[in-house]
């Protein structure tokens, strides 16, 4: 069919982890047309829905952040990425948009996504992963996240996050947050040996 050619070449490779419905009429493609282009393409599995006019041509569960951005993966997947942690997990999308929380699917792969207050926004980085750079939560910001959504931190990961943390850092970052919040990140943290921590102080 036409235009199936441009459309894998535009967006068959990493530049491209997914592309909107949408996006498809800016190459010319009508829009009754390019429902029929993305039925047939689905229909060979040449692409995958991840979510409402979001598709891909990737196999690899590492994309579907992308579908819901801005985004960072985050919790112990951020741990994983960043080779604290050794133990599988799910991915975890964190988004600021305003969408359903839960697991999902993705090709017989469950990953899950968590609602992150605009406000709350921040603390990531890009990290070279597979064929893709993607958004990861930065050491503090994951111990954050973790304590907010009650993930719980193994005692086993508490080691190596001490001596990769920076304190400044992670006391900046719970500028943001209310006294009572921060009071328990540094009490959790607080609770590590030797680890000696500034005094929180109100205001940004």
């Amino acid at each position: 069919m036409k235009h199936v050619k441009d459309i894998r070449k535009r967006f068959a490779n990493p530049s491209f982890p997914v592309f909107k419905a949408s996006e498809l009429r800016t190459m010319g493609v009508g829009k009754k047309y390019s429902k029929r282009l993305l039925h047939l393409l689905l229909s060979k599995g040449e692409i995958a829905r991840i979510t409402r006019g979001i598709y891909t041509f990737h196999d690899d569960v590492t994309v579907v952040g992308f579908a819901f951005q801005p985004f960072y993966y985050g919790l112990e997947d951020a741990l994983r990425i960043r080779r604290l942690s050794l133990q599988g997990t799910n991915p975890l999308v964190l988004t600021a948009r305003n969408v359903r929380m839960g697991v999902r699917q993705f090709k017989g792969r469950n990953y899950v996504v968590y609602r992150v207050r605009k406000e709350h926004f921040f603390g990531y980085s890009l990290v070279k992963y597979g064929d893709f750079w993607i958004p990861v939560s930065d050491i503090e910001k994951t111990i954050i996240d973790m304590i907010y959504f009650d993930n719980g931190i193994r005692d086993e990961l508490w080691p190596g996050l001490i001596k990769s943390m920076n304190i400044k850092n992670l006391n900046r970052y719970l500028k943001r947050y209310k006294p009572k919040f921060r009071e328990r990140v540094l009490a959790e943290v607080g609770k590590m040996k030797g680890v000696k921590l500034p005094k929180s102080r109100s205001g940004r």
